[in-house]
């Protein structure tokens, strides 16, 4: 069974972003360290023009080789003129308004995006899948997220987007591991506890 990842960047407080969902003001803790972290552990959750524009495109997936996002994330790229952020997995995009894909390589999701996961989940593989966000889908896939990655930034936002929009309900999960950076940023990674 693959595993349903929520990779995905924070405030000290829980916020994913403002209260609009930019989260762009995180960009600024991605140093030299932090940055080789993330090539080394993580390329694949680095678009695929970003890959191209840094040199590392080369770089094989490590954990990853599908991902599910949310239309607000995905209209961050079409917003840029991108069509197909991240060339480099397989791509669904949930969305109830957008009814037909811009890209061949993007599936648009519009039916039960639990079962539609259940289903990623089930095929055989060696990767799993990347859950990009943003809250209301990471609320909608709550009970099928099986390991958190989350990035701790030093700042507090006071208010903004949370993690999951959701209503009430603990999950509990285990630590897997802990990595701090010079710039404060921590990486912290859990699995839901069986």
């Amino acid at each position: 069974m693959r595993k349903l990842t929520y990779y995905m960047a924070a405030s000290i407080d829980g916020f994913i972003g403002d209260p609009t969902g930019d989260g762009t003001s995180f960009l600024r803790y991605v140093d030299e360290e932090f940055f080789a972290f993330l090539k080394a552990e993580y390329p694949e959750t680095i678009p695929t023009h970003g890959r191209q524009s840094f040199g590392i495109d080369h770089l094989e997936n490590r954990h990853f080789d599908t991902i599910i996002q949310g239309r607000v994330s995905y209209d961050i790229a079409l917003e840029a003129g991108v069509t197909s952020p991240y060339a480099h997995l397989r791509q669904y995009v949930v969305s109830r308004s957008i009814k037909e894909s811009p890209d061949p390589a993007v599936e648009m999701v519009s039916g039960d995006v639990v079962e539609k996961v259940r289903e990623l989940k089930a095929e055989d593989g060696e990767f799993g899948i990347y859950l990009c966000g943003g809250a209301d889908l990471a609320g909608q896939l709550a009970g099928e997220v099986d390991e958190l990655v989350i990035k701790t930034y030093p700042s507090v936002l006071r208010s903004g987007m949370p993690m999951f929009a959701a209503d009430f309900h603990i999950d509990e999960f285990a630590l897997d591991s802990v990595r701090a950076f010079g710039n404060g940023v921590i990486v912290t990674t859990y699995s839901r506890k069986k």
